[in-house]
């Protein structure tokens, strides 16, 4: 199985979980939502490329996509919106259906 399938089926897996809950989100939700993925991927690009510079890991041309920013395959980026998206989704099933 190649890094970008791997990455979707994460990705898809962690999205029905949030579009699942998404009635029970509460006010301010898509705004925070979108603010902590915002910091996520910029986190995410700063040490993944740091990491790969320093030699700590590296990636198979094979197995990804081939689409970088910097040194970071553009499949890193999928693993902290997925969880994003499945805390996303606890944080709904635990509220209290105020808009519900």
């Amino acid at each position: 199985m190649t890094y970008p399938l791997l990455c979707a089926l994460f990705v898809a897996l962690a999205a029905l979980a949030a579009a699942l809950t998404w009635r029970r989100r509460p006010p301010g939700h898509l705004r925070a939502l979108v603010l902590t993925a915002a910091v996520l991927v910029v986190l995410t690009a700063v040490f993944d490329n740091l990491m790969i510079a320093a030699g700590l890991f590296a990636y198979s041309d094979e197995q990804i996509s081939g689409l970088r920013i910097g040194q970071a395959p553009i499949e890193d980026f999928a693993y902290p919106i997925a969880g994003l998206l499945l805390l996303t989704a606890g944080w709904n099933l635990g509220a209290r259906g105020e808009n519900s």
